[in-house]
């Protein structure tokens, strides 16, 4: 429950006129008519030294770096959070994912994060007028809590039930069972002789497993992920039943890529909001047999350049139906960068230089930056002017600018995170947020050129993936400006602003919001 109007009110005052000045008044460009189409591509465990215009040099990105160069190129842009679930959570709510339980990384078969109801982004362009739609990966959870989940029948609620018009899911992600799509709430191609039955607890059917049976392996777990087999990998789970709507690996860029453009080629004489979620580069990385060796980094590499080739396609979707002009174009990834996250892919062995953080510490799961500074590129030929900004910006933002860009109204309540940064996200303002807190295990707030990393007693580095996490018993105090790379704890030097941005920390987290209760719309 939110704190009362006063002590809300009391805490964004004493924010300051800085945090102010990152909300920015935006004149609403068009009429209802002019609206752009927006698509949105959300890679999975997408590094920012990953791609070519980030500073990638041992393979090419051509279509994100074609993208960037007509667009805009943000070099401070975050995801919400370090990894996968609780960065979308926190995306499509507006709120920070840290303030709600049960918000972790999800299991296959957990039950809706996102409660129906609730103002969401979706939701939001919805009531503007767009058609919305989700395809690829989901990984917020399908059903009602405290009821079984039958994947045999409709499954709701859903993503149906937060705003979208359509979906095509992965439900979780792919090394996750079940191994199948969903398509709006159905099972695609289910025989109902063969019902799905999942477990996450103790094995189900006789359904072989990679522990048991690894010679059956086409690529072998390094951790974990040693449970029922799909399309010769074992997943985490257990699984039996639905063999003809089994999913194979190998198919799954084409698949949901295809999707995406059948949504867009549907929709072009509409408004419309794509959200393509797509799974390159997570775990399993088992890309397109027409892209394997083209990286020349293993599996992994390859991954990257099959998801530019996704993004190529809806580029090039968008040309074919003359609607790239009016569309706001927007490529961003849920967290950072991890190598071996599970299989043995050769992805560490086969890095020969690569840097997937670039200059960054740490990676996915990380409180250091590159946890969730992630590649963010904003193309709109009709509005956006081709550049860079520094601004600091982060994915929870979408739902307040959007919300002004398209004259919606949010309540007090809704996205109490999300700040209208819209001039920022369209290159009239340098001015993005005024500060962010990062969510790994712990906090972390960047305000301006300082970064504060607040005390745990975690683990200092991930073994089964060899990551930083950034945790420390002592606090941490970072220049970014000077030390991108997070490698001077300056925390005894400036005793007055570590104590000025752990204060604010807490402010923001006790008070249940960071968004001023009135924004100008």
């Amino acid at each position: 429950m939110h704190p009362p109007y006063m002590s809300r009110r009391s805490f964004i005052t004493s924010m300051g006129m800085a945090a102010a000045a990152a909300i920015v008044p935006v004149k609403l460009w068009a009429t209802k008519k002019k609206l752009p189409n927006i698509v949105l591509i959300y890679a999975d465990d997408l590094g920012y030294g990953d791609v070519s215009c980030y500073g990638a040099t041992k393979f090419k990105t051509p279509n994100i770096d074609r993208l960037a160069s007509l667009g805009l190129r943000f070099t401070n842009a975050h995801s919400p959070s370090a990894t996968c679930t609780p960065s979308r959570y926190a995306m499509l709510t507006g709120e920070y994912a840290w303030r709600k339980e049960g918000t972790g990384v999800a299991r296959g078969d957990a039950r809706m994060i996102i409660h129906p109801g609730r103002t969401t982004l979706p939701s939001v362009l919805q009531k503007a007028g767009y058609t919305t739609g989700v395809v690829g990966k989901w990984h917020l959870g399908l059903g009602a809590e405290n009821q079984d989940l039958n994947w045999n029948s409709d499954i709701k609620p859903g993503p149906l039930d937060i705003g979208f018009d359509y979906c095509f899911l992965i439900p979780a992600t792919g090394d996750r069972v079940p191994c199948v799509y969903v398509e709006n709430r159905r099972v695609v191609g289910l025989d109902p002789n063969d019902p799905i039955l999942v477990s996450y607890g103790k094995p189900i059917g006789n359904e072989p497993t990679g522990k048991d049976y690894p010679e059956l392996l086409k690529m072998h777990p390094s951790h974990g992920h040693d449970q029922t087999i799909v399309n010769g990998i074992s997943r985490i789970g257990y699984m039996s039943g639905g063999k003809t709507a089994r999913w194979v690996d190998e198919d799954m860029a084409d698949t949901i890529t295809g999707k995406a453009m059948d949504f867009i080629e549907k929709h072009k004489g509409e408004r419309f909001f794509l959200y393509f979620s797509t799974h390159d580069i997570h775990v399993p990385r088992v890309p397109h047999p027409r892209f394997a060796g083209k990286s020349g980094l293993g599996p992994r590499g390859d991954a990257i350049v099959q998801f530019d080739w996704c993004v190529g396609e809806i580029i090039k979707t968008l040309d074919r139906l003359n609607l790239t002009k009016n569309t706001l174009l927007i490529l961003t990834s849920d967290n950072g960068p991890v190598v071996d996250d599970g299989y043995k892919d050769q992805a560490v062995e086969k890095l020969s230089g690569h840097k997937p953080s670039g200059p960054l510490r740490g990676g996915k799961y990380s409180a250091f930056d590159a946890g969730t500074r992630v590649p963010f590129i904003v193309r709109w030929p009709d509005r956006i002017k081709p550049g860079e900004s520094d601004a600091l910006m982060c994915q929870i933002d979408f739902l307040a600018s959007l919300a002004s860009l398209t004259g919606r109204k949010l309540d007090a309540d809704d996205a109490p995170d999300s700040f209208n940064v819209l001039s920022a996200l369209t290159g009239k303002s340098p001015v993005g947020r005024d500060h962010l807190v990062e969510h790994a295990g712990t906090l972390s707030l960047i305000k301006g050129h300082w970064k504060y990393i607040e005390p745990s007693d975690g683990a200092k580095i991930a073994r089964n993936v060899n990551i930083e996490l950034g945790n420390d018993p002592e606090p941490q105090l970072y220049n970014l400006k000077n030390d991108l790379g997070e490698r001077h704890n300056l925390a005894a030097q400036h005793p007055e602003i570590v104590k000025e941005l752990a204060s604010l920390l807490e402010k923001i987290r006790r008070n249940g919001r960071s968004r001023p209760l009135r924004q100008p719309q």
